[in-house]
């Protein structure tokens, strides 16, 4: 079922033909009015994927683009079976997009790229030989980056800086989409807001081995960046999220009612301080005193709310990535028959 608006209507189903055999590896790739690179790329992936013998599928996610992305990735479908199409209705953003791929993926490794040729497909070769060595991410490295200094190089080292310091996941390039994953370990991983490039830290929770390795990096060929500083400040609150549910994700409760004891502790003070100025010193009540220990106690017990919250949540699990398919629209291909092709040729 898909969702239009508020209604529920039917999806299309599959042609028998139209579904290749469960593959090892998925090839996750988010396009955005990327008309120009799509079929560069399925061509570019083929070839290098190719040579390995590894039975492989992509998965071409197309975020609501304007162009002809959609219709090409389509014909490129209909051409190859290996190619699954998932469509959204608009723009969610890559992290969702990814999301989406992702959660159609039916390999064992899934590789994320981006869809603009800027990674390079003969890289997947070295993450499948780390993977088969037991690591369960394996994190591209654009050590030879080609982008723009100062609005991308520049940024983009602070921000890996401050991640690993904050996190303790020492990866040098969060930011580079090229990484492969065990699909039982990512499937598991909720995505939201710009969470694609936390990934890492955000499954250092569980735990796994994760390795960074070199990879080649493009100049872009087709069409403009869509990232910039502006998504400085969504990285920012999205670190915020991650250190929290990296530290408190266990007793939530536990953590919160320590961050609300030194509150608690100050309005208590405060509060009997002014008490015991106005019954038995008989002075006037003292305001800012008294006030500062009403905003404290208040601060404090906020803090408490939370936590009780955050212990209801962790207790029930997160039930919106079982509906988050309503974003997506699987597209059914047709493959055409001997005669159709015939007649065409």
């Amino acid at each position: 079922m898909t969702v239009a608006g508020s209604r529920a209507v039917p999806e299309p189903e599959y042609e028998k033909n139209a579904v290749a055999p469960r593959p090892k590896l998925s090839v996750c790739v988010p396009f955005y009015n990327e008309e120009e690179s799509i079929a560069p790329l399925h061509q570019a992936v083929v070839e290098a994927i190719e040579p390995l013998n590894v039975p492989f599928e992509m998965v071409f996610v197309d975020d609501g683009s304007r162009d002809d992305t959609i219709k090409i990735a389509t014909e490129i479908a209909r051409r190859d079976p290996r190619v699954r199409v998932v469509k959204f209705r608009r723009n969610y953003g890559q992290t969702a997009a990814m999301a989406a791929g992702i959660e159609a993926a039916r390999g064992d490794v899934i590789v994320t790229m981006d869809g603009d040729l800027q990674n390079d497909p003969r890289d997947i070769g070295a993450f499948l030989e780390l993977i088969d060595q037991g690591y369960d991410i394996v994190v591209g490295w654009r050590h030879d980056r080609q982008d723009k200094l100062v609005s991308r190089k520049i940024p983009s080292r602070i921000a890996n800086r401050l991640i690993a310091k904050v996190t303790g996941v020492p990866i040098r390039d969060n930011g580079c989409s090229l990484k492969a994953y065990r699909a039982s370990l990512i499937k598991r991983i909720p995505l939201y807001s710009e969470m694609h490039r936390f990934i890492p830290a955000v499954a250092s929770i569980a735990g796994p081995r994760v390795a960074e390795i070199k990879v080649r990096h493009h100049a872009r060929k087709f069409g403009k960046s869509k990232y910039g500083l502006s998504r400085i400040y969504k990285v920012l609150l999205d670190l915020m999220v991650i250190k929290t549910v990296a530290s408190f994700t266990s007793r939530p409760l536990i953590w919160f009612t320590l961050l609300s004891v030194p509150m608690l502790a100050f309005s208590s003070v405060a509060l009997a301080w002014a008490t015991w100025r106005v019954l038995w010193e008989g002075g006037h009540l003292s305001l800012p005193v008294a006030g500062a220990g009403v905003v404290f106690l208040m601060s404090s017990i906020v803090l408490l709310c939370a936590g009780a919250l955050a212990e209801l949540t962790y207790s029930l699990g997160d039930l919106r990535e079982v509906e988050f398919s309503a974003l997506t629209q699987n597209v059914q291909v047709r493959r055409r028959s001997r005669r159709e092709a015939s007649s065409h040729e």
